[in-house]
C-alpha cells in the first residue's frame, strides 16, 4: 500500500494545475493569476497539484506583518487530491512546496492561505503543516447568488458591468459559515512582525467555526 513518502511533488504547467484543480477541487475552479503551481504524482501519474501566486488583494495583507514588500509574500491559493493519492500526503506536499519555494525564491518570507469553513474544512492541513492561525470571520465576502452559483464579492463588485453593491441589490447572500486565515513564516523573524495575534487552534470550536469535508463539526 502506497504511503505519503511514495509521492512525488515537482513544477509542473500552469494548464495541468488548472485541469487538475477544475476536477478535483470542490469549488470546481482554478486561480487564474497564481504563479507557482506543482504537481503532485503518484506511481508516475498525476494526482493533485497545488497552486500560489498573489491574493486578491495584495495591499490590504502585506500590512498583516509589519514591514512587508511587494514580493515578500505569496497565498496558497488553491490545493486539490484525488482519492488515489494516500493518507498524509497534503502535508508532505506543501511541506515539499515550501522547501522549493525556499530554495528559489529567497525572497519570499510568508505565505498565507484560507480555510474555508463555509464549505470545505477549518484548515486541518494548514494546522498539521505548521502554519499559525491568525484570524477566525464570519464569512461576509462569498456569495451564494440567486441561481446557485458561489462567487467572491470583489468578483462582482469588480466587474465593469456592475458597480460596488450589486449583489447586494440583485438576491445575493453571504453564505453561513466562517472565513480561517493561516500563515507559514518561512522567515521566522516576520513572526515579531505579525500585527495579529496567533491564536490557539482550540478558539476554533470556541468560535463555532469548527468545519471538516464540507459538514460542521
Amino acid at each position: 500500500m502506497a504511503t505519503a513518502k511514495d509521492i512525488l511533488i515537482k513544477p509542473i504547467k500552469s494548464h495541468a494545475a488548472r485541469a487538475i484543480v477544475k476536477k478535483f477541487h470542490y469549488s470546481g475552479k482554478s486561480t487564474q493569476n497564481s504563479q507557482l503551481h506543482f504537481g503532485v504524482f503518484l506511481n508516475g501519474k498525476l494526482e493533485g497539484a497545488l497552486q500560489f501566486g498573489p491574493p486578491i488583494d495584495r495591499r490590504r495583507m502585506l500590512p498583516i506583518v509589519k514591514g512587508s514588500k511587494w514580493g515578500d509574500m505569496i497565498e496558497l491559493n488553491r490545493m486539490a487530491f484525488g482519492d488515489a493519492l494516500p493518507k498524509f500526503s497534503e502535508s508532505r506536499a506543501i511541506s515539499v512546496c515550501i522547501r522549493i519555494i525556499k530554495k528559489n525564491y529567497p525572497q519570499i518570507k510568508w505565505i498565507v492561505s484560507f480555510a474555508d469553513g463555509c464549505q470545505c474544512g477549518d484548515g486541518t492541513i494548514y494546522r498539521a503543516s505548521g502554519f499559525y492561525l491568525t484570524a477566525i470571520n464570519k464569512n461576509k465576502t462569498m456569495l451564494r447568488l440567486p441561481d446557485g452559483r458561489i462567487v467572491a464579492d470583489k468578483t462582482l463588485n469588480d466587474s465593469p458591468t456592475k458597480n460596488a453593491g450589486w449583489w447586494k441589490r440583485n438576491g445575493a447572500v453571504p453564505i453561513e459559515g466562517f472565513q480561517l486565515r493561516y500563515i507559514y513564516f518561512i522567515d521566522k523573524e516576520c513572526m515579531q512582525k505579525l500585527q495579529s495575534p496567533i491564536l490557539d487552534f482550540t478558539e476554533i470550536e470556541k468560535a463555532g467555526a469548527g468545519m471538516y469535508k464540507g459538514e460542521k463539526k
